[in-house]
C-alpha cells in the first residue's frame, strides 16, 4: 500500500454551472481535498476548503452565502459565524483565521477549479 499523496495540479473540471443550486454550497473532491462550490445569484462561481479555519470541521459548503454592504461575496462559517471574503479569503468578521480560497473559471458552461497552495 502506498502512503503516498496524489497532487492535483492545474485547474480540474467538477461540473456544469448548471449543477449548481444559487446561493447553496456543494462539495468537490479533488485529489483528497473537499472543496466547497458556490454559485452566487450572478452565476459567478466560488472555491474554498471545505474545512471550517477555527474548528477544522468540514462543514464551510453548509455556511450562508451573502455579500457586504460594498458587493463583496461572503461566506459565513455554520459554527462559528465568522465571515469570510469569498474572493480573497480573509476573515471580514475581525477573526484571525483566513479561509483558503480556490481560483475558479468557466468554460463552456463547465466550472474548473485550481487548488492554491
Amino acid at each position: 500500500m502506498s502512503t503516498e499523496t496524489a497532487i492535483v495540479q492545474g485547474p480540474v473540471d467538477i461540473c456544469a454551472v448548471t449543477d449548481l443550486e444559487r446561493d447553496w454550497g456543494e462539495v468537490a473532491l479533488i485529489g483528497e481535498r473537499q472543496v466547497a462550490v458556490f454559485r452566487m445569484q450572478d452565476d459567478t462561481v466560488y472555491a474554498c476548503d471545505h474545512t471550517d479555519p477555527h474548528s477544522g470541521a468540514l462543514v464551510m459548503a453548509r455556511g450562508i452565502v451573502g455579500e457586504t454592504v460594498d458587493g463583496v461575496p461572503t461566506l459565513a462559517s455554520p459554527l462559528y459565524k465568522e465571515i469570510y471574503d469569498l474572493r480573497s479569503g480573509a476573515c471580514v468578521s475581525g477573526a484571525e483565521f483566513t479561509l483558503p480560497v480556490h481560483k475558479v473559471t468557466v468554460e463552456n458552461d463547465r466550472v474548473l477549479v485550481e487548488l492554491s497552495a
